[in-house]
C-alpha cells in the first residue's frame, strides 16, 4: 500500500530553544513533542515565575528566568518559541534581538490590524519569523496534502468541514476577556489548512456566534461558506456544545474531487484533551474506501514539524518557511473577512 508523507523531515543541525509563556498548549504540546524529537529546551520563562520554575522542574529545563531581559539574553545562539496569548505578541518580539528566530503562536495577533503590526515588526527586526499553524504539520494533514498533490482526488470539487463536540471550555480560562473566539482561536486552523490546501477564497460568507449553555464566551459555534467560483463548494459547520454523549460527535473534514476523496477524523478534538485516535480515508474511482495507517497525531507530531521546518531554514536545510508571517497575514485576513461578514445582515426574503 502507498504510503503518503507524514511527517516533516528532521533537522541535521539544531539550535536550542527558549520557551516564552508557560500556558498548557506548551505542556500538552511544545514539551511532549519537542521531547520526542529531541529538541534541546535550555529555558522556560512566564510572567509567573512560579509556573515557570515548576514546568522546568518538571521538564528538566535548565534555567527557568527571572526576566524576559534573561530569556533573550542567548541571543541569536538559540530559536525562541512564544507561545503567548496573541495580545502580548508585539511587546515580546520587541525585545528579541534583531535577526532571531522565532516561532509565534497562533492567532498572529488579534486581529487583522495586530497581524499587519506583528508583520511589519518582524520584517523591520529582520526575524525569521514562523507562526505556529502546526494543524498543516499533522501526520493526517500532511499525508492529505500529498493526496492531493499527487492528483489523486483530481479536480477539487468538495472542501467540508464539520464538527460537532463538547469543548470543555473551563481548560482555557483566558477566553472570557476576548470579544473573538471561535474563529479566531479554533476555527483558524481550518481556515489555514483550507488555504494550503486549495490556495485563497474570492470571498466568505459567515455566522459565528454564542450560545446560551456557555454564556460566558463570546462565541462558540460557527457557519461559513468560502466562495471558490461556481465549480468548487467549501463550508465550514462547527458546533462546539454538544453535550449529549459522544454516539453523534464528529470532528471531520472531506474533500472530493472528480477521481477520488479523502475523509479524515481530527481524534484530539473528540473528549478533549485525551482525545481519540485520528483517521485517514481515501476511495478513488473504481476502488472502496481504504483506511490509511496513521504515525501519530495532531497533539503532539504536528509541533514536532514547525519547530522541524524552522530549525531546517535556520539551519539552510530547508529552503522556504511553510507558515512564515507573510504567508500567516493572509489567514488572518480571511478570519477578518468572517468577522466582517459576521456583522453584515443577510438577504431579505422578499415578500
Amino acid at each position: 500500500m502507498t504510503q503518503f508523507k507524514q511527517s516533516w523531515d528532521a533537522p541535521t543541525q539544531t539550535k536550542p530553544i527558549v520557551i516564552i509563556g508557560t500556558g498548557g498548549i506548551v505542556t500538552d504540546a511544545h514539551l511532549p513533542a519537542y521531547k520526542k524529537a529531541g529538541f534541546e529546551v535550555v529555558g522556560i520563562y512566564d510572567l509567573d515565575l512560579k509556573r515557570a520554575a515548576a514546568v522546568a522542574n518538571e521538564w528538566h529545563i535548565q534555567s527557568a528566568y527571572t526576566s524576559i531581559a534573561n530569556a533573550v539574553s542567548h541571543g541569536n545562539e538559540v530559536i525562541y518559541d512564544l507561545a503567548l496569548p496573541p495580545s502580548a505578541i508585539t511587546q515580546v518580539l520587541e525585545q528579541l534581538p534583531d535577526g532571531a528566530a522565532v516561532l509565534i503562536q497562533k492567532p498572529m495577533g488579534e486581529d487583522f490590524a495586530q497581524a499587519k503590526q506583528i508583520l511589519n515588526l518582524c520584517q523591520r527586526k529582520k526575524l525569521i519569523s514562523a507562526v505556529n499553524f502546526q494543524l498543516r504539520f499533522s501526520p493526517q494533514m500532511l499525508a492529505m496534502k500529498d493526496i492531493i498533490d499527487q492528483g489523486l482526488l483530481g479536480e477539487i470539487l468538495e472542501v467540508e468541514v464539520h464538527l460537532n463536540v463538547n469543548t470543555p471550555w473551563t481548560l482555557f480560562p483566558f477566553l472570557k476577556k476576548m470579544q473573538r473566539v471561535e474563529i479566531a482561536v479554533h476555527s483558524i486552523h481550518y481556515l489555514d489548512l483550507i488555504r494550503s490546501f486549495i490556495g485563497e477564497p474570492n470571498a466568505v460568507f459567515a455566522k459565528t456566534m454564542g450560545d446560551k449553555r456557555v454564556p460566558e464566551l463570546a462565541q462558540t459555534r460557527t457557519s461559513a461558506i468560502l466562495d471558490y467560483g461556481d465549480d468548487l463548494r467549501c463550508l465550514m459547520s462547527i458546533n462546539h456544545n454538544h453535550g449529549y454523549g459522544k454516539k453523534f460527535q464528529a470532528c471531520n473534514i472531506r474533500i472530493e474531487g472528480d477521481k477520488g476523496a479523502v475523509q479524515t477524523q481530527i481524534g484530539i478534538n473528540l473528549n478533549y484533551p485525551v482525545g481519540e485516535p485520528d483517521e485517514l480515508w481515501l476511495a478513488t474511482k473504481g476502488a472502496d474506501w481504504r483506511k490509511i495507517s496513521l504515525h501519530g497525531a495532531w497533539f503532539p507530531d504536528a509541533f514536532v514539524g514547525t519547530m522541524s521546518n524552522l530549525q531546517r531554514v535556520v539551519s539552510g536545510e530547508d529552503a522556504a518557511l511553510i507558515s512564515p508571517t507573510e504567508d500567516a497575514i493572509k489567514t488572518m485576513a480571511l478570519v477578518e473577512a468572517c468577522f466582517i461578514a459576521n456583522r453584515q445582515t443577510g438577504t431579505q426574503i422578499p415578500k
